[in-house]
C-alpha cells in the first residue's frame, strides 16, 4: 500500500495490487477519500486500506482552437519562464552591479525565442492538431480495499453517525 523506502537492503517488489476485503465502491474518487478520512479521524489503523481506481479511461476534453496568436502566447509564456531561470542563475553568481538587469534581459530573450520556437512547431504541426486540449485518466469507479482482519471493524466505524 505504499512504497518501501529506498535504504532498505530488500530490493522493491513489483507494483502488485492490493488483496482484501472491499469496504465500499464509490463513483468519485472524492467520495472514496472521504471514507478514509472518516476512518482516520476515528483513529483507525488507515495504513491497512487502498483505494483503488479500476475501469480507467483516457479523456482529451478540448479547449479551443489553436492558432498562430495562441501558439505565440505559449510559446513566449515557456520562454519567459526558461529565461527567467536563466536570469536568476546569472543574478545570483554574478558579482556585476547591473545583475539585476540580466534578468529581465534572459526574460525578453526567452520570451522571443519561446515565441519563435511556438509558432515554427505550429506551422509544422498545424494539419494535424488544430486545437488545444487537457489530457487526463479517471477511473470509472473506486474501491475502498482493506485488510480482512480489520472489515468489521471499518464497517462498525463507519455504522456511526458523523460527528463533524
Amino acid at each position: 500500500m505504499s512504497n518501501q523506502s529506498r535504504m532498505s537492503s530488500r530490493p522493491a517488489p513489483f507494483p502488485t495490487l492490493p488483496k482484501g476485503d472491499v469496504l465500499g465502491t464509490y463513483d468519485t474518487y472524492d467520495e472514496a477519500q472521504a471514507v478514509v478520512d472518516r476512518l482516520a479521524r476515528a483513529e483507525f489503523p488507515v495504513k491497512q486500506v487502498a483505494i483503488v481506481g479500476s475501469d480507467l479511461r483516457t479523456v482529451e476534453r478540448v479547449t479551443g482552437k489553436m492558432t498562430y496568436g495562441r501558439a505565440a502566447l505559449a510559446g513566449a509564456a515557456s520562454g519567459l519562464w526558461f529565461g527567467l531561470f536563466l536570469g536568476l542563475l546569472l543574478f545570483i553568481f554574478s558579482p556585476s552591479q547591473n545583475a539585476i538587469l540580466y534578468v529581465g534581459a534572459a526574460m525578453l530573450i526567452g520570451a522571443g525565442f519561446g515565441m519563435l520556437f511556438g509558432i515554427v512547431s505550429y506551422a509544422l504541426n498545424r494539419r494535424r492538431r488544430d486545437f488545444t486540449s487537457i489530457h487526463q485518466v479517471i477511473a470509472a469507479k473506486y474501491e475502498i480495499m482493506i485488510d480482512p482482519s480489520l472489515t468489521t471493524k471499518a464497517q462498525d466505524v463507519l455504522a456511526q453517525p458523523r460527528q463533524d
